[in-house]
């Protein structure tokens, strides 16, 4: 028995930021500068009474419809979010009961940031694999911007909100279907303070902080996310071209053999920079920033599923993911279709 990604859906909020409306609120930026920074036109905000649930559950609504999936074949949920609606309960445990998935199936979030799709892959594998499930629904929901300070320009330019579902299956017949191999995990915490929110969880509850305003003009403030761009920059020039070499040495295949690199959607130009470090070319390199920004852990679906249906992807292809970030965390793996 091995897993297959058997499909994906994602939904975007309503409410859209565009660099002209950032402009109005910082005058010293052009529209021509943030879009030649970061690569970016607009950005998908989750409504103010609108929440990582009900996002997961737009997603897999509309996953369910787009592929004729019944709810009640799921058997485990698993939602990667760092925004949940509460401490506790588990936002899992909200959406099967929203979604009428019934009451045997198991469910769980995890909290990871940009390395969370791959991660969910490798978590669904293990599962079905083992024989624990046979459908798997692997949810993606951030509603980062909630984190953002409204005068923080560093990180409101680069994030957007997304939800995607993925549903992930146990193939025991047809050995032709696509599968989800290679998988390669890392961790740093050396570098947990360069994307943090420092306060409201049990180590610094108290929420009591004044702003402060770094050198470049950003407004901080210790209940709001904050991102050491340099640092994270260099520390993605470091690990991803390794990571790339530790699927490929895993997997037994050269860069020619995979006809597609999906990556984490951090912004343009981390992903150019990438790139052209593993001399990767362009027509092999997926890019879908633009339009909706960088959505955390949806950022790879988001991108399977445009590539998809761009027909960048074909069936009996080898795509490579990398998911890299906040942690520091990275995986990477190979999905064939």
């Amino acid at each position: 028995m091995f897993s297959k990604l058997k499909a994906i859906s994602y939904y975007l909020p309503e409410n859209i930021l565009s660099n002209a409306q950032i402009v109005t609120e910082f005058p010293e930026w052009s529209i021509e500068k943030i879009e030649s920074k970061v690569g970016i036109k607009q950005r998908h905000i989750a409504a103010h009474d609108e929440f990582v649930s009900d996002m997961a559950v737009r997603a897999s609504q509309k996953l369910f419809l787009e592929h004729d999936i019944d709810p009640k074949t799921i058997d485990f949920v698993l939602l990667c979010t760092q925004s949940p609606d509460y401490f506790l309960p588990t936002t899992a445990c909200i959406v099967q009961n929203l979604l009428s998935i019934p009451t045997s199936a198991g469910a769980l979030d995890f909290n990871l940031g940009c390395s969370g799709y791959v991660y969910g892959l490798g978590l669904a594998k293990g599962l079905i694999e083992t024989q624990q499930a046979a459908n798997v629904l692997l949810i993606t929901a951030e509603t980062y911007t909630k984190h953002i300070h409204p005068k923080d320009k560093s990180v409101r330019t680069v994030f957007g909100d997304a939800a995607s579902a993925s549903l992930v299956s146990a193939n025991v017949n047809n050995l032709q279907s696509p599968k989800i191999y290679g998988l390669v995990y890392g961790t740093d915490g050396r570098g947990a303070e360069n994307l943090i929110v420092k306060r409201g969880a049990m180590r610094q509850p108290n929420r009591d902080a004044a702003d402060f305003e770094d050198e470049f003009g950003n407004t901080h403030n210790e209940n709001n996310l904050y991102m050491n761009g340099a640092e994270i920059f260099v520390f993605t020039l470091k690990n991803v071209p390794k990571l790339v070499r530790q699927i490929l040495d895993k997997t037994q295949l050269t860069f020619d053999d995979i006809d597609l690199f999906v990556f984490h959607q951090a912004n343009q130009y981390m992903l150019e920079a990438l790139r052209h470090k593993l001399k990767i070319p362009e027509h092999k390199f997926f890019v879908f920033v633009e339009n909706c920004a960088n959505t955390v852990s949806s950022t790879i679906p988001i991108s399977l599923h445009e590539a998809l249906k761009q027909k960048k992807i074909k069936q009996g292809d080898k795509v490579l993911l990398a998911g890299f970030g906040v942690g520091y965390s990275w995986a990477g793996a190979v999905v064939e279709f």
